[in-house]
C-alpha cells in the first residue's frame, strides 16, 4: 500500500457514517463509469518468439557462454571467481 492510499484510508475512516456511505457511493460510481476492460490484462507470449532470444548467436566470443563470463569477471574484477 502506498503512502497515499494510506493516507486517503485514514481520511475516510475519520468521516461520519453518512460520509462514509457517500465515499463508498462515489467509488461504486466511479467503477461504474470506468469499468476494467477484461482484455487489459498483458497477453502472454511466447519467449521464443521475443526479439532478444538469440540476438548473440552469432558471436564467436560467446560460443561458450560460462568461459566467455569467466574472462569477463577476469577482466573486470581480476583472478577471483
Amino acid at each position: 500500500m502506498t503512502q497515499e492510499t494510506a493516507d486517503i484510508m485514514r481520511d475516510i475512516a475519520s468521516l461520519p457514517p453518512e460520509a462514509r456511505k457517500q465515499v463508498a457511493d462515489f467509488v461504486a460510481n466511479l467503477k461504474g463509469r470506468y469499468p476494467v476492460s477484461k482484455s487489459a490484462k498483458p497477453k502472454r507470449t511466447d519467449l521464443l518468439e521475443e526479439p532478444f532470444i538469440g540476438m548473440w548467436r552469432d558471436r564467436e566470443d560467446m560460443k561458450d557462454s560460462s568461459a566467455w563470463v569467466r574472462r569477463l569477471r577476469r577482466s573486470e574484477w581480476g583472478e577471483a571467481e
